[in-house]
C-alpha cells in the first residue's frame, strides 16, 4: 500500500520541491509514497477567498479562519483516511525521531502547515490535530518543516533506503546515541590519519570504538540524550558501567 501524504498549504508550488530529488524523488516516481498539495485557499468562500481575519482580543497579525481549515481538513481526511491529522507548529512537541518513525508506520499523513499568527485554537480542538514543532525556531510558515517531516518519514518507508542498517546505526536511530564519526579513502589527508581500530580488520574491537565514540558525542553534545540512554540502559553497558 502507498503512503500517502496531503499537505494543507497556501503555496502548493512549494512542493514536491527537494522531495522531488535524490532518495524521496525516486521513492515518489516509485509509488512507494504519494504527495497531495492541496491549496487552502481553494476552500475559502467568496469572491476574495480570504483565509485569515483580525485576532480576537487584538494584537498584531492575522489568524487563519476555522471555517476555511475545517473546509480543507475535511477533504484531505476523507481523501486519506486513517492518516493522523498534523499542524506544524512552534508550540507543538518537538519532532524527534521516535514520532518519524510512528508516521512512517501510519497508512499515511495528513499535514497542515500554518501562516501569518497561526489558526484558530478551535479547529484544533474540533479536528484533534496532533501539534508538532521542527525545532525551537520560529518559521514564516509550516511549508520547510512539512518537507523536513516528510523527508525523514520517506526515507524509513519499506524499500526506499538501499542499507535497512543504516537506518539502524544512524544518530537518533533505536538505541538513542547519536552517530560514530565516518572514514573512508585516503587513509592519510592532510596530514590527518584514521584511527588504527578501523583499520584493524578486528570486527568487535571496530563495534566496541563506534559504541565508544557515539557514547561521547551524545554526552558531551546532547546531555538530555545522554540521560535518556542512561535511565533505559542502567547497569553495564558492554562490560563497563554507563557513565553519568
Amino acid at each position: 500500500m502507498t503512503w500517502r501524504a496531503s499537505v494543507l498549504t497556501l503555496f502548493p508550488e512549494m512542493f514536491p520541491g527537494p522531495l522531488g530529488h535524490s532518495l524521496a524523488g525516486r521513492a515518489l516516481r516509485d509509488a512507494r509514497w504519494s504527495l497531495d498539495a492541496l491549496d487552502i485557499r481553494s476552500f475559502a468562500p467568496g469572491r476574495h477567498r480570504s483565509v485569515d481575519d483580525t485576532p480576537f482580543g487584538g494584537g498584531a497579525g492575522m489568524v487563519m479562519r476555522p471555517d476555511v481549515l475545517d473546509a480543507a481538513l475535511g477533504a484531505a481526511a476523507a481523501a486519506n483516511p486513517g492518516a493522523p491529522l498534523i499542524y506544524l507548529t512552534p508550540r507543538g512537541r518537538l519532532l524527534d525521531q521516535a514520532i518519524i518513525r510512528d508516521l512512517a508506520a501510519a497508512p499515511g499523513i495528513v499535514l497542515l502547515c500554518g501562516r501569518y499568527e497561526g489558526v484558530d485554537q478551535r479547529v484544533i480542538e474540533a479536528r484533534n490535530l496532533t501539534e508538532l514543532s521542527a525545532g525551537d525556531v520560529v518559521l514564516s510558515g509550516g511549508e520547510p518543516a512539512a518537507l523536513l517531516l516528510l523527508d525523514a518519514c520517506v526515507r524509513l518507508l519499506p524499500g526506499v533506503m538501499g542499507a535497512a542498517a543504516s537506518a539502524a546505526e544512524e544518530s537518533h536511530g533505536p538505541n538513542g546515541l547519536l552517530e560514530y564519526p565516518h572514514y573512508t579513502r585516503p587513509a592519510e589527508w592532510q596530514g590527518r590519519g584514521v584511527p588504527e581500530t578501523l583499520l584493524s580488520g578486528h570486527h568487535a574491537e571496530v563495534a566496541r570504538w563506534r559504541r565508544e565514540q557515539a557514547e561521547q558525542a551524545t554526552r558531551t553534545r546532547r546531555p538530555d540524550l545522554w540521560a535518556r540512554y542512561v535511565e533505559r540502559n542502567r547497569g553495564p553497558l558492554d562490560g563497563h558501567p554507563a557513565a553519568a
